[in-house]
This record gives structure tokens, C-alpha cells and sequence, in this order.
């Protein structure tokens, strides 16, 4: 998925590059790197960053929770809430198997939290079975079985190309997870997304979870960062574990300022990289290539998925030559992005511009034209 490039020497040629990897090479805007300089600090692990505490209070509010926490990553973010939601040994957590705990996160919740993951296939949209969410929760379990002690949605979902889960789906988990005492956690890593597709404020997309994370690097533009969010009693057994994970900040104040901007400036405009995703994904539509495939109705946010015919393009092929400009190639642009199995995914951001769309699509167009 990842591949060094010598990005360098395009640049040095006058060729084009729009970097369409991810929302996680975003760089912090002149307004955050100015916040950054003037940031009051002070040593966090005692909770006397001013800045920070800041951060934190704004983010439980916006949430609708009672505390929040900062921490350096969303997969950090992620872990600390499984090790305190799932604080006995022989614990279960269920996830869909597309899932980014599940799959992109190194299998923590295994080999640092000792906890084991039981799966249930995701649908398109993100969501999964509620049926095969009753049939896996262990009810009452023998001294055979793992205690099931958690459940984990994602939203937006990310390999279901940046799709919002219904709001609906979400409060039918919750009640199933109360009906048998199991809290749900949000992996919301992109969720500020999701609350400006849906027009609606981030509390109430967040409103059926005991506890939530979301990313304030992505698309939101700051250099690093996620908020953990959940009651009182959840933050301060997630401050012992962050601390444990040497994820103890001291001034850290100088990476939250950012995230007081992001709040600020970032939301309402992550709309922009929406437009722009869409775009992008309407025009390798429009070709009605039957290699390349891109579901339209299901671009919502700022991630599009580009499925490929594996039998006649090997997917690691398309992306290089994305990537490559010949000498005889009428279009002097480079487009960078990830690819895995049988897809190519392309990411919008902040500092994709208007142009860097326009390009881009003259660029895929082209290459779709030679496959």
C-alpha cells in the first residue's frame, strides 16, 4: 500500500504531483503553525497544560460526552479504549471484518491487549448483520469461552470507501449492546466527515456509543492528534493505560493548539474535499470502462474507491503508472495513491485545489485510456 517515491526529483523535473494517498499527509495550515508558536504549555501528565485542557474540554462538549482526552493517534486512541472497556483477561471484542482495528492496526488488541477480535462481515455501507451481532455475543459464557466486552463500529468506514453508517443502524447496536451490558466504541477517525455529510453535529452521530475517537490530523489538517471521548469514569482509566502506551505528553500544548483551529476553520470546509472526491469519482465513471469501476451513489465523503478487473489490470500497475510520466505522455502529471487487492483508492484534503482535481482527472483519464 505504501511505496517510496522519489518525489524530489518529479518535482525537479516540472511535473505535476497531486498526492491523492491519503488525508494523513496533510500538513497543518499558516493559522495552526502560528497557534503552535504562541501556545501556552505546561506538563500535561499532570494535567496542567492549559492548552491541552482546552483542546479536551472543547472536544467532550462538542461530543455530547463528559471528558475527552488527547492522545497522539487514532489507532492509539483505539487501543486505549478496547484495554479499558475489555479489562479482564480471556476478553472479546466484536468488529467487522473490514474493520480498521481489525485490520490496519497491527492486531494491538491481540499482541498489546491481549484481547481476541470475533468478526461479522461488513456490508457495503459499513454496517453488519444484526442478527450475527446477537448470534456472536456470548451469553453467559462457560470457562471455555472468551467474555465478549465490546463492540467496535467505524464511521466513516474507510474500506467501504469513506461511506457515513445510518444513524439508524447505530442506535439498533446500542440497544442490542444494552441489552446485554456491552459497551460500543466509535473508531470515528474521520467522523467530522460524516457530521458534515449528514448536516448534523457531531454529538448526535455519536450519541448511541459509550465512547468515540476521532482524528484531528486527516482532514482536519493538524500535524498530529486524536481525541478519545467517554464518561469521567472511562477518561481517568484512560489516562493510567495512555500513560502505560508512553503516550504520557508533558508541554504538548504545541500540538493541541492546532487542534483549537481545526475546530474552528476545518469542519465546515472538509465539504470542499467532499465535492472534490465526488468529482473525481463521477469522471472514471463517466468513462464506462469495463476495468475500472467506481460506485458513485456511494462516494460520501472524501475517500473514492476505484475497483479494477484483476484479471486484465493488475492493480500495483495502474498506481505506477499513475505515478509515472514518460517523455511522450501528452499529460505532465504524477497522481499518487494507495492501492490494495483489487482496488486503488484516491483521497481529497485540504490542500487538494481545484486545479490539483482537474489534473488529476486528465491524468486517470489518460491512463485508464491505455489499459
Amino acid at each position: 500500500m505504501y511505496e517510496k517515491i522519489n518525489v524530489d526529483l518529479i518535482r525537479n523535473s516540472g511535473i505535476r504531483i497531486v498526492d491523492l494517498r491519503s488525508d494523513t499527509i496533510s500538513r497543518p495550515t499558516p493559522e495552526m503553525r502560528e497557534a503552535m508558536y504562541r501556545a501556552e504549555v505546561g506538563d500535561d501528565v499532570y494535567v496542567e497544560d492549559a492548552t491541552v485542557n482546552a483542546l479536551e474540554k472543547r472536544c467532550a462538549e462538542l461530543l455530547g460526552k463528559e471528558e475527552a482526552m488527547f492522545v497522539v493517534s487514532g489507532t492509539m486512541a483505539n487501543l486505549i479504549a478496547v484495554m479499558v472497556h475489555c479489562n479482564q483477561r480471556g476478553s472479546e471484542l466484536i468488529s467487522g471484518d473490514k474493520g480498521h482495528t481489525f485490520k490496519f492496526e497491527q492486531g494491538g488488541t491481540a499482541h498489546i491487549a491481549g484481547v481476541h477480535t470475533s468478526i461479522i462481515k461488513n456490508n457495503d455501507d459499513g454496517t453488519f448483520s444484526l442478527d450475527e451481532l446477537r448470534v456472536k455475543i456470548r451469553k453467559n459464557p462457560d470457562m471455555h469461552e472468551p467474555v465478549t466486552s465490546l463492540i467496535i463500529v467505524e464511521n466513516t468506514h474507510n474500506l467501504c470507501g469513506g461511506k457515513v453508517v445510518p444513524l439508524e443502524w447505530l442506535e439498533k447496536v446500542s440497544n442490542v449492546a444494552a441489552e446485554h451490558n456491552i459497551p460500543v466504541h466509535m473508531d470515528g477517525a474521520r467522523m467530522m466527515n460524516a457530521a458534515v455529510y449528514l448536516k448534523l453535529p457531531p454529538s448526535r452521530l455519536v450519541r448511541d456509543v459509550d465512547t468515540v475517537c476521532f482524528c484531528l490530523s486527516k482532514g482536519l489538517g493538524c500535524p498530529i492528534g486524536a481525541m478519545l471521548a467517554g464518561s469521567s469514569s472511562f477518561i481517568e482509566k484512560a489516562r493510567r493505560v495512555r500513560k502505560a502506551l508512553g503516550g504520557g505528553w508533558r508541554q504538548a500544548g504545541v500540538l493541541a493548539a492546532p487542534g483549537l483551529v481545526a475546530l474552528d476553520s476545518m469542519v465546515d470546509r472538509l465539504q470542499v474535499d467532499h465535492i472534490h472526491a465526488l468529482k473525481i469519482a463521477k469522471a472514471i465513471a463517466e468513462l464506462n470502462s469495463p476495468v475500472f469501476r467506481v460506485d458513485v451513489s456511494g462516494v460520501h465523503t472524501n475517500i473514492v474507491i476505484v475497483h479494477l478487473d484483476t484479471l486484465r489490470v493488475d492493480p500495483s500497475d495502474f498506481k505506477r503508472r499513475l505515478m509515472t510520466v514518460d517523455d511522450s505522455d501528452p499529460v505532465k502529471v504524477a497522481v499518487k495513491c494507495s492501492q490494495r487487492d483489487d482496488w486503488v483508492r484516491l483521497v481529497t484534503y485540504w490542500e487538494v485545489t481545484d486545479d490539483d482535481v482537474d489534473h488529476a482527472i486528465e491524468k486517470i483519464r489518460y491512463v485508464v485510456g491505455q489499459f
